[in-house]
């Protein structure tokens, strides 16, 4: 059985690059705004940029202080010897609660990073999804964002 093209699949390489993609070589204060908004000021961008570093440096140090948990708790489930069924299930709950925790740390330092590495590119406030502009009142509320608030709820209804 051959796969059958659907309209727009072939076109899609030769389509040209939305006019928001354009502006990711822009320099900091030239970032992508929504229609209607303000462009970013110098001093809008460099607080988002210390936001977004005193974030790095934060979830930093809470991943080191829950893998340091972790070990504790690692290094003590050994030591079950007198527990009863309750005492170990408390164990094992403390010990997914607190690898959870890290796992997530983890998750919010990599989109972190992966905002600041935008923000020198110039990049920062493009969907991924479409290429247009975020918004910068989203941007400011959520310095994570990395979709529009139209692709974002399209991502959400598929979950």
């Amino acid at each position: 059985m051959v796969a059958k093209k659907t309209p727009g699949t072939a076109t899609a390489a030769k389509t040209p690059v939305p006019k928001a993609r354009l502006a990711a070589a822009a320099g900091p204060g030239e970032l992508a705004v929504r229609p209607g908004e303000d462009p970013w000021t110098p001093q809008e961008v460099e607080e988002a940029r210390t936001e977004l570093q005193a974030d790095a440096e934060r979830l930093s140090e809470e991943i080191t202080s829950t893998e340091r948990a972790l070990a504790g708790l690692m290094r003590d489930s050994g030591d079950g010897a007198g527990d009863d069924q309750a005492d170990t299930g408390t164990k094992n709950i403390t010990r997914e609660s607190e690898m959870a925790l890290a796992a997530n740390a983890r998750e919010m330092l990599i989109q972190t990073e992966r905002a600041l590495g935008k923000l020198d590119a110039g990049t920062y406030g493009l969907c991924e999804n479409c290429g247009n502009p975020i918004g910068k009142a989203r941007m400011q509320a959520f310095p994570r964002a990395t979709l529009c608030v139209e692709c974002k709820q399209k991502q959400e209804r598929r979950y």
